[in-house]
């Protein structure tokens, strides 16, 4: 009987530590706070932009545009939060963030780290024809309860630069080759400013999973992502993605929420939400 006993226990013991864990995450271009946006300025916004986070009780969100006392909004309204990330302009506070929020009950992070989108990435650098300084934020985290690691990398591709945005994928794959030499999960998210034909997007879709393309349930929500304040126009322009790696996590979800207050959405960018399994 004592033997059978321990047999149960030694089987819920191993079940438990292969367990796969079901994770809520975000990407999310919060608009930089810019004066001359009237109605939709920074102000007006951002009690409803963290509430929409907090309500969908996102597990780690990355954000673009997020200039420091916006960065440091979030980081008081989320207080079981923390954050990586630094300013593009002058690796420190300057500038617009690719910053990774993250539930510090459920992670705490083993290593992390910004790089430039340019040929010299380990330095503040304009890369190829891009109009400004890009990044890309990243981060090794680690569940605290089951010690299972993962990485995530948040950036905000240039506008303009058509160079700049292809070798911005290639420099990303790079790095996550570069990092992750124990194929452990990877998830990829950010502004691309590329809708889903260019060849930036295929380039990085052959090496990874399109969150929307591998959902288990069918994508919820608009075609686009970007709505450019214009309540009354269809969203069809999607520029905002979340890549998966292919062999260890599955897509269980994946949603563009629309929320809005007052016919104004909380950003000129919808957020896109994916419901994740590591494996």
């Amino acid at each position: 009987m004592k033997k059978i006993s321990y047999l149960l226990v030694l089987v819920v013991l191993v079940s438990c530590s292969s367990e796969i864990e079901n994770l809520n995450i975000m990407t999310y271009n919060i608009r930089y706070d810019n004066p001359n946006d009237g109605e939709n300025q920074w102000s007006k916004r951002k009690e409803f932009l963290s509430n929409q986070i907090a309500f969908n009780e996102v597990d780690i969100f990355g954000i673009q545009e997020g200039l420091q006392h916006q960065v440091t909004y979030l980081d008081s309204v989320f207080v079981d939060y923390n954050y990586i990330g630094i300013g593009r302009d002058d690796g420190k506070t300057k500038g617009e963030y690719s910053a990774i929020f993250y539930n510090s009950k459920k992670f705490k992070v083993i290593e992390s780290n910004t790089f430039w989108l340019s040929d010299t990435p380990n330095e503040i650098s304009v890369g190829w024809d891009a109009s400004m300084e890009r990044i890309c934020t990243y981060g090794l985290f680690e569940t605290i309860e089951t010690k299972r690691p993962f990485f995530v990398f948040n950036t905000h591709f240039d506008h303009i630069g058509t160079k700049a945005r292809l070798n911005s994928a290639k420099l990303i794959l790079q790095k996550i080759a570069e990092f992750n030499s124990n194929n452990l999960p990877v998830l990829v998210l950010g502004d691309f400013n590329l809708t889903p034909e260019t060849a930036p997007i295929q380039q990085l879709s052959k090496e990874l999973n399109d969150s929307k393309i591998v959902s288990r349930l069918e994508p919820f929500g608009p075609t686009g992502t970007f709505n450019g304040f214009k309540f009354n126009e269809p969203v069809i322009a999607r520029i905002d993605y979340i890549f998966t790696s292919k062999n260890n996590m599955s897509v269980e979800k994946y949603a563009v929420l629309s929320d809005s207050k007052d016919c104004k959405y909380p950003s000129d960018h919808l957020p896109v939400i994916i419901e994740i399994k590591i494996k």
